[in-house]
């Protein structure tokens, strides 16, 4: 009698559960490493907006007090980015860094 040539079952679920578990690991590192790049994302957003905001206090000549931020935006070049983390910038003094609304996000 001849064998016919493939995969027992055996075989195909010992290489099921050897992918499970690579997913398993991989899974948490990946996501670690979206929450980490969109953080550092951030930090250089507000860092762009910090240097908008005290280039518009230099031109507007003000050293305290409330900042316009649609004047503000015009020293951005292609206006305020969005939080990658999905939150908001506050940049309403010009005393003041400026600040996110996510956890973690701060210059």
């Amino acid at each position: 009698m001849r064998r016919k040539a493939g995969f027992t079952l055996v075989e195909i679920m010992i290489v099921v559960a050897i992918i499970g578990m690579l997913a398993t690991i991989a899974v948490p590192a990946f996501i670690k490493a979206r929450s980490t790049a969109q953080k550092n994302a951030c930090v250089n957003n507000l860092r762009q907006i910090d240097s908008a905001k005290e280039q518009w206090a230099m031109a507007s000549m003000v050293s305290t007090g409330a900042v316009v931020e649609a004047q503000v935006n015009e020293y951005m070049r292609h206006g305020v980015p969005a939080c990658p983390g999905s939150g908001t910038y506050a940049y309403n003094n010009v005393s003041v860094s400026p600040t996110c609304t996510v956890t973690g996000h701060e210059l």
